[in-house]
Order: structure tokens, then C-alpha cells, then sequence
């Protein structure tokens, strides 16, 4: 069987840094071959060597009989490949059939003069649309739908450009169960029909069941390339990070007093309804977890406690005394600190180096009129940044490094350290391993749970329940933007949690 691509031999280098050594990848038609590897092994250069956006320093790609030393989008383009991105890349503001053809609307001359042909454009989006059981209208704006329908647009939009080629990365971080189910079945179709699919995921398990091969990579090299159905789910960890984990999860807390409240939150309620007369207490060294299906009001909750939107009422106290938050600021001169789904979005600054974005907290914390006023010291910033780096064992080339050219863990060890320059006494970490490999997510879970025994508070929410039920003490499942159940750790289960989040009253 003819492969859909070769690539040979690629490397790519960085200055101080060899982000790709060597590496050989090959993918057939009606095969989905899973790219496995640490945040910062490689995995997301290979694929943007195909995309066009990396121009490798040595290799060579064959696509459709003909050996190129590297692609440029067109070329990209022209030979079917389509990527899928972690954070979508849809225009919310524009229809499903315009984000299909986006770049090349269908056109008919009215007049004289060339318009838009928004019945063809209708009627060939839905097509592409039933292909892959979207079932909306073409007409419908993006910003209107699901996370998992605006995945599905990006789909068939691949499927519009007759892509041969779709690549996946992270496409269920999310997913609930059920649209990740709904994913997998789409991409069975996609099998049958010959396209081939280069998939990037953390989730082990996911790769067990949809899964044909997988090549594993480690620290930009070439580690091997398996069956799927040759090896296990636990056999694929020391591939990946070189080592066995014998437990990824933290163990009990050593400073958790149940007389000791050091954070409470009384009758929160937020003026858009998503977050609906919330109560609770975070014990002092306590990890709290926050369960739910996807829009259950988590977030909402903690976007509300942090002051990043509005709520209608409710009162915050932090070691018995009460917070006044009309915003993000005064969240974090009052000792909260926030580190967000999105980190790519709302984590950090796009535009600066780690010492910029570990500091930006000290600056403000000492600041005066909202950040308007206050004096800079770059000097003790640098040793700031230097100090956290160290601490969070933070793999990068130095803290000159721009934080968006580190892996997706190390990202998030950045956000963590300009937190902890603060000193800051509440955690709220939302998805906080989303998107991340599993040394890394062991990685978070002792620094979290390091805080806790510290003493500080710390509030995690997350939609893998595994990692609920294995890090936190207790767990407080929402459900329509309500409190819907409270677990402690001893009692708590996967069926519990998900009866609590589901369950008709």
C-alpha cells in the first residue's frame, strides 16, 4: 500500500536548540497514526513541517510521488493536507457554510457584477455537513453552537478543501464523553473513505481505541513505531518519558485541617445565571475538585470568585475576613490567583519572554490606581523569574525564551511561578493539565499538591475524573450552574460523580 506521506530523516534546529533530530514518519491512506510524546518532544514541529508553517533545516517529504525539501502552505494546500488545532481556529462571527469556504466563496454573476452564491455555498456545506452528522443549518452563526459542533465545522471543512490528509491535534481536551464518542465515530467514517489521520492526544486510552499505529517521540528523536494492537496503554509511559511513573497522582495531604478554613464563598450568584447561590469552603491545605460536564457552571464560578466577570451577589472571606472583588486586580492584590482553561488565550502574554510574564504579577501587586502606578526593577525581575524557573524545574532555554515557544507543561509552570512570586494564598486552577503529557501532569499534580501541604488553598476544576477522585480531598459536583453534590475522597466514584452531575431531581 502506497503511502499518503514519507518524511524522512527531518530536523529542525532553533537557535541553542534542537527542536527535531533525525525523525522519520510515514502515514497510509485509512490509518490513524498517533504522534505520542512529552509536551516539547517534537510532535507539534513534525506536523508544521506538513502544514507549512516550519521550514525543516534537513529532510525530505514525498507527497504524491514528487520529494520536496519542505512544503510552504500552497503546497500544503495543494497536496490535501488539512490541520485540526487545539484552539479552533473558526470565525465565530461568520455561518458554518462561510467558515467551510471561507477563502473561497462560490460566486455567480447577478448583473453584471460577481456576489456571493449562497445557495450553492448552502447546499455544498450540507453536504459535507450530513457527511459528518452536523446537524445544523449551513446558515447558522459559529458563535451559536457547541466546542464539539465548532470541531465538527473544522471537519468538514477539511473534508470541503478534499483533504487526503487531517491532522488532529488534542481534538478531544474539550470533549465531554459523549462528543468524544460522537468524534470517533466520525473518524471511522473518515477511515473508510481513505483519508489518513495524524493524531496528537495525552489521553492514553483514547489511543487504544481509535488507533492503528503509533510513533513515539522523545526530546525531538525517534523513540519506535508500534502496532496499536501490540502493545498497552502502561507500556507506552517509559516510551514516552524514558522512565516508568509508578504513580502519576500525588498522595494525601499532609497539612489538611478540617477546623481550618482558610477560603469561603457564600451564595455567589452571577448576573448572566450561569452560576447560581454557590456555597463552600476551602480547608486550610485543602485541594478541593470541581466536577461537572461541560457548561455546568464551573468556570463560570470561578471566573465570578476571581472577579473576571460580573456577579449579582454573594460574599468571599479569606481567612475570615471579607474581600471586596470588582475585578482582576483587586483578586490579586487580595492574595487569589487564577490559572485559566485557556492558557493560550487568557494564561499569559503572547509577546513576552518568561522574566517579563513571571513579573508581571510582582508589578502589579505593588502597583497603585489599578496598575497605573508603580516603579520597575528589572534587575530583581530577571532573579524573580530565575528563582521560579529553578523551583518549578521549568525546561527552557533560559528566561529571555518566550513563553509561547515553550511546550504546553512548561507554559503552564511559567503561569504557576508568576502566582507563586506573589505568594498568593488561594489556587484556583481550571483544566489545569488539559493539553498536557502525562510526566508533565505529574509534574503539576506534586507542585499543587507542594502548595497545599504549604498550607495554601487550593481549588481544582477538571473533567477528567480520574484525576479528581486521585488528587483532591474533596469534590463538589455542579450541575446547571448549581451545587448539585458534595463528595469526600473516601466516598467519592466515578458513578457517583457522574449520577450527582447528571441526575433529574
Amino acid at each position: 500500500m502506497e503511502n499518503l506521506v514519507e518524511m524522512k530523516n527531518m530536523t529542525m534546529k532553533f537557535p541553542g536548540v534542537i527542536a527535531l533530530n533525525n525523525v522519520s514518519f510515514d502515514l497510509r491512506p485509512g490509518e490513524v497514526h498517533i504522534l505520542l510524546g512529552e509536551n516539547g518532544a517534537g510532535k507539534s514541529t513534525l506536523v508544521k513541517m506538513l502544514s507549512g508553517i516550519n521550514k525543516p533545516t534537513s529532510g525530505e517529504i514525498i507527497l504524491n510521488g514528487k520529494t520536496y525539501d519542505h512544503l510552504t502552505p500552497k503546497d500544503s494546500m495543494e497536496n490535501k493536507i488539512a490541520i485540526i488545532y487545539q484552539e479552533l481556529s473558526v470565525v465565530n462571527e461568520l455561518s458554518i457554510a462561510e467558515n467551510l469556504f471561507v477563502g473561497k466563496l462560490p460566486k455567480k454573476t447577478v448583473a453584471g457584477i460577481k456576489v456571493v452564491d449562497y445557495k450553492k455555498m448552502n447546499a455544498e456545506a450540507e453536504k459535507y455537513m450530513k457527511e459528518i452528522g452536523l446537524n445544523r443549518s449551513p446558515s447558522t452563526l459559529v458563535q451559536d453552537i457547541s466546542i464539539s459542533e465548532k470541531q465538527q465545522v473544522e471537519i468538514a471543512k477539511a473534508l470541503a478543501s478534499q483533504a487526503k490528509i487531517i491532522i488532529m491535534d488534542e481534538p478531544t481536551s474539550s470533549l465531554s464523553i459523549e462528543e468524544t464518542e460522537d468524534l470517533f465515530k466520525i473518524i471511522e467514517k473518515l477511515k473508510k473513505n481513505g483519508i489518513g489521520i495524524i493524531y496528537i492526544s495525552h489521553k492514553l486510552k483514547e489511543l487504544k481505541q481509535i488507533g492503528d499505529r503509533v510513533t513515539v517521540l522523545k526530546d525531538g528523536c525517534y523513540v519506535n513505531t508500534v502496532n496499536v494492537a501490540d502493545i498497552e496503554v502502561e507500556d507506552m509511559i517509559p516510551m514516552m518519558v524514558g522512565r516508568k511513573i509508578k504513580s502519576v497522582y500525588p498522595g494525601k495531604s499532609k497539612a489538611y485541617d478540617e477546623n481550618e478554613i482558610a477560603f469561603e464563598v457564600k451564595h455567589l450568584t452571577r448576573k448572566d445565571g450561569t452560576a447560581k447561590d454557590i456555597s463552600f469552603q476551602v480547608h486550610k491545605g485543602e485541594i478541593l475538585g470541581f466536577a461537572g460536564l461541560i457548561g455546568a457552571g464551573r468556570s463560570e464560578c470561578m471566573e465570578g470568585i476571581f472577579g473576571a466577570k460580573p456577579i449579582s451577589s454573594g460574599e468571599i472571606y479569606l481567612h475570615g475576613k471579607k474581600l471586596e472583588i470588582k475585578d482582576t486586580y483587586k483578586a490579586l492584590k487580595q492574595g487569589i490567583a487564577m490559572v485559566t482553561e485557556n492558557r493560550r488565550e487568557t494564561g499569559f502574554f503572547q509577546n513576552f519572554e518568561i522574566w517579563r510574564e513571571t513579573s508581571v504579577t510582582v508589578n502589579l501587586k505593588k502597583s497603585k490606581m489599578g496598575g497605573f502606578s508603580g516603579l520597575v526593577n528589572e534587575k530583581k525581575e530577571r532573579q524573580i523569574a530565575e528563582e521560579q524557573v529553578k523551583k518549578l524545574n521549568t525546561k527552557c532555554s533560559g528566561i529571555d525564551q518566550m513563553t509561547v515557544n515553550l511546550s504546553g507543561g512548561n507554559q503552564q509552570k511559567v503561569i504557576i511561578g508568576k502566582w507563586l512570586a506573589v505568594d498568593s494564598e488561594v489556587f484556583i486552577f481550571d483544566e489545569p493539565t488539559k493539553g498536557i503529557d502525562v510526566g508533565a501532569k505529574s509534574e503539576i499534580y506534586d507542585i499543587m499538591r507542594g502548595m497545599a501541604d504549604q498550607g495554601k488553598a487550593i481549588i481544582m476544576v477538571s473533567s477528567e475524573m480520574p484525576e479528581l477522585l486521585s488528587t483532591c480531598d474533596r469534590i463538589i459536583v455542579f450541575r446547571n450552574g448549581e451545587i448539585s453534590g458534595i463528595l469526600n475522597n473516601e466516598e467519592a466514584t466515578e458513578e457517583k460523580i457522574m449520577y450527582a452531575a447528571v441526575a433529574v431531581d
